[in-house]
């Protein structure tokens, strides 16, 4: 009698491991899922697509902010996550400062502009609130008090920067610790392999002093570090043309051809690469990426797992220098 043969096993998906974002208890997967294109370029439908791929690859971190697409972007983030009743398990970062109806950070104009945000995730809490701009104009004694505030009504949980120099990051150290409030636990700035020197520099140094959890945005620089954009001809297939055009140099070139031989070798996408290596970085926690469409998905949330050699992060290294 033939012995029956045992179907082949489906191969094992590993999720990885998730990280903590600085000094807070908020653990998420190293690939945060942007918002920006929510209510822009990603309708209703797209939007849940975009995210529901998202958590599938084992994503749970989603970054959005009051000023995108007007507002629109966190209602229908807020509308994904009732639909799917999915909110114990996403942590939600967005950010205030920028809005059209709320501006600045003044400590009832953030106030209020939290509450807005909170109405349109429908949500009771924020899990990461971001202060959008660095707003000179008022003290930060009043807006780390505003801020204080509001986590200890527990509306929002931890706060961060997000267009911060070093030095303004250790005056709002310093100042939090005088008013014994609450501190900041994560950095959101302009970080990529054709854009590097505005991080490594003084913000490394200080997001490592202060164990301030990092989460580069343009983590892809518009698109040009997916590869799609390689000459003049292509930028027509990109929204944010003009920003892809000024990286068609002999650098941007370069970085995209380090890149190509990385992915060949790993065979992975070049986006996969280009994310892997911010995850090399000291205190990186989690790039922040968007997708247009869900089929995009797969080759940001791959550089959670992808493994890059001492080798190839130092070619990377060398061709952005």
């Amino acid at each position: 009698m033939a012995q029956a043969v045992s179907p082949p096993s489906a191969p094992i998906r590993v999720i990885p491991r998730r990280r903590t974002i600085g000094s807070s208890d908020l653990d998420v997967f190293p690939l945060a899922m942007s918002g920006n294109v929510f209510g822009w370029t990603a309708d209703d439908r797209a939007t849940n697509a975009i995210l529901d791929a998202y958590v599938e690859q084992g994503g749970n971190f989603v970054d959005t902010a009051d000023s995108y697409a007007a507002g629109r972007s966190e209602t229908m983030i807020g509308n994904w996550m009732r639909s799917r009743r999915n909110r114990q398990d996403i942590v939600v970062a967005t950010k205030v400062g920028k809005s059209a109806d709320n501006p600045g950070l003044r400590a009832r104009v953030l106030t209020r502009a939290v509450h807005a945000s909170l109405q349109r995730l429908g949500t009771d809490r924020i899990d990461l609130l971001y202060l959008h701009i660095d707003d000179e104009s008022v003290e930060f004694e009043e807006t780390l008090l505003a801020v204080d505030e509001l986590i200890r009504a527990g509306k929002v949980r931890y706060f961060g920067g997000s267009d911060h120099t070093g030095n303004r990051l250790i005056e709002a150290r310093i100042a939090s610790a005088m008013l014994g409030v609450a501190p900041m636990v994560a950095l959101q700035n302009h970080y990529n392999l054709v854009h590097r020197t505005e991080y490594e520099g003084d913000l490394a140094h200080v997001a490592a002093q202060q164990r301030l959890g990092v989460m580069p945005r343009f983590a892809l620089a518009s698109g040009f570090l997916t590869g799609k954009y390689r000459q003049k001809s292509d930028l027509a297939r990109n929204d944010r043309g003009g920003e892809v055009a000024k990286l068609l140099t002999r650098r941007g070139l370069r970085i995209l051809a380090a890149l190509d031989s990385v992915a060949a070798a790993q065979n992975a996408d070049v986006a996969t690469v280009a994310l892997a290596w911010l995850l090399t970085k000291p205190n990186v926690v989690a790039p922040v990426a968007s997708a247009s469409s869900a089929d995009q998905v797969a080759a940001l949330t791959a550089a959670a797992s992808l493994q890059l050699t001492r080798h190839q992060v130092t070619d990377l290294d060398r061709a952005s220098e």
